[in-house]
């Protein structure tokens, strides 16, 4: 399973809140949150592109997926 699989599988979502702070989710876990020029720049480009950009622009602010390179668990790889 490719980097590209993972992301069409939508894993990842975002929540903004009224104070600004954007909070990153990762199935449904929090993994990162943004605030001020941050979470703008994200809200920007998240709100530009189709879904499979959003997923893409939410993984690399993360930070644990900037490349698109990443392995895949053994575990995913067994379950496809």
């Amino acid at each position: 399973m490719s980097f590209e699989d993972l992301i069409s599988e939508e894993p990842f979502s975002y929540l903004a809140t009224k104070s600004g702070l954007v909070q990153i989710s990762h199935h449904g876990k929090i993994v990162t949150k943004l605030s001020g020029k941050n979470a703008s720049r994200f809200l920007i480009k998240v709100e530009a592109g189709d879904s499979s950009d959003a997923q893409l622009v939410m993984a690399k602010a993360t930070g644990h997926f900037k490349h698109g390179s990443e392995k895949v668990s053994k575990a995913r790889r067994d379950s496809s």
